[in-house]
């Protein structure tokens, strides 16, 4: 594998661990995600790694399989440039939803 695609998956990898440490002192809840302005901004900013490092994986390899690798990078361009269109329901459900299963692939991939 390519080593700068080896480092930007560990890039993901460690965004995704990053979130999921946010809930290691208060629950995985909603409620909590959306009344806590500090979380937010750390969960988005992590969201923006994970989708510059992907779009920095597909200018290497456009061709390298992560799922849904093109909706990624657009969830950070979204974050960047349309900030104010970012729904805390939206984002809710990536890290719910969405998260588990790319760090699965992540971690895959790097074995």
């Amino acid at each position: 594998m390519n080593e700068k695609i080896h480092k930007y998956l560990y890039d993901i990898k460690f965004a995704i661990d990053e979130v999921d440490s946010y809930f290691t002192q208060k629950e995985k809840r909603f409620e909590n995600y959306s009344k806590d302005i500090l979380l937010k901004r750390a969960i988005e900013r992590d969201l923006e790694i994970i989708g510059e490092a992907i779009n920095r994986i597909l200018l290497i390899d456009p061709e390298f399989p992560i799922q849904n690798a093109r909706k990624i990078v657009g969830l950070r361009n979204q974050i960047i440039h349309a900030y104010d269109n970012i729904s805390d329901e939206n984002i809710w459900g990536i890290i719910m939803n969405h998260l588990p299963k790319l760090k699965e692939e992540i971690e895959n991939f790097l074995r």
